[in-house]
This record gives C-alpha cells, structure tokens and sequence, in this order.
C-alpha cells in the first residue's frame, strides 16, 4: 500500500512531528510505502494566484503542484497531520488543498453536480489541539471540523475517511499521556489501513 502522509506544522519538534514518525513507523512495520511531505520543509506556497486559475484553464499546472498532484495520484491512502488553529488546518495546508485539490484533478462538475476524482483513496487526519477534547466536544466545534474537512474536502473529493482523530491539550498533557496518543496514532494505522 502507498501512504502519503501530508505534514503542516512548523515547529520540527513539535508533538505532531511524533505523529507523523508514529504513522512512519507503524505503516513501514506493516510494509506499505510511506512518503511524507513536509510543507514547511519543502517550502510549499500556499497562495492560489491568478496566473494558478489561467494555468488551469490551459492546461499548464505549475510544475509544484504537478508534483504534489503525483505523490496524491500515487497514494492509496493520504493521510493529514497538522495542528489545529482557529479552528481550521494551518493557513499552508488550507493553501495545500486549494492548489492541489484542484478541479479537474480532484473533482468535476457533471450537469452542474460535482464529482470527486480521487475515488478508491481512504484519508486519515490526526489534530492537535491546545485546549482539552471535551472543550471542542461540547460547542461542537469537533463536528464543525469534521464536517468541513471529512466532508468538504475528502469526501467531497471522493476519498473515504477512515479516522479523524483528535489530540487534545497536547502542551499541557502529561508525559504518559502524549505517549498515550501515540500509542493510539499506532493502532489506528494497523488497524485500519
């Protein structure tokens, strides 16, 4: 199995960079092939252009997103990691997707219906957050989030979305309990994928 794990967090030792060497890990253990992208490491530019909307248009994608729509093409599993800020993905991957989930690569328009391209493809995203789960859980910004990126997003696109997991309070948690998540981070793989 291809595992293309998309990374946005700009710090290289933050918690979500434990996730993302957990998934590593666990999916190489398991003998799928694993390429990451770390956005901040590659340089990635989040700004959808004008010049982007004419090269589409034309059919002359920029070279960057050709590249990123390669490693997408290539995947049977994509999988996020990133924090969560303002309640959304981090500026660099909500850039991400408007660039490289791009219409006519990742969805169509059928009698003015849309229609995901990226059918066959299971998703998995694993969130940080600095407040507690039960602080999101209960104003129900948990299912706002899901509902914008399991559904606006993946299955928008055609993808299923296997787990969206949340880690929460991560700069205030315990040791054991960071070790925790990992651990589930593992399971989850195995598990599912």
């Amino acid at each position: 199995m291809n595992h293309l794990v998309v990374f946005a967090h700009p710090n290289p030792k933050s918690f979500c960079k434990g996730i993302v060497e957990t998934i590593e890990a666990a999916s190489k253990e398991k003998g799928d092939n694993v390429t990451v992208r770390n956005l901040y490491e590659i340089g990635f530019d989040p700004i959808l252009k004008p010049a982007d909307f004419e090269a589409l248009q034309s059919g002359n994608i920029s070279e960057d997103i050709k590249v990123e729509q390669e490693h997408i093409k290539w995947a049977d599993v994509i999988t996020f990691v990133y924090p969560v800020w303002w309640v959304s993905l981090p500026a660099i991957l909500k850039g991400y997707v408007d660039r490289v989930f791009s219409y006519g690569f990742a969805y169509e328009s059928v009698d003015g219906v849309p229609r995901g391209l990226l059918n066959g493809k299971k998703a998995l995203l694993f969130c940080t957050t600095g407040s507690p789960n039960e602080y999101y859980a209960q104003n129900g910004m948990h299912n706002s989030m899901k509902q914008t990126t399991d559904a606006g997003i993946f299955n928008f696109t055609g993808m299923e979305v296997i787990s969206h997991t949340f880690f929460g309070a991560v700069p205030s948690v315990p040791d054991e309990t960071r070790k925790e998540y990992l651990k589930e981070v593992e399971k989850i793989i195995k598990d599912n994928i």
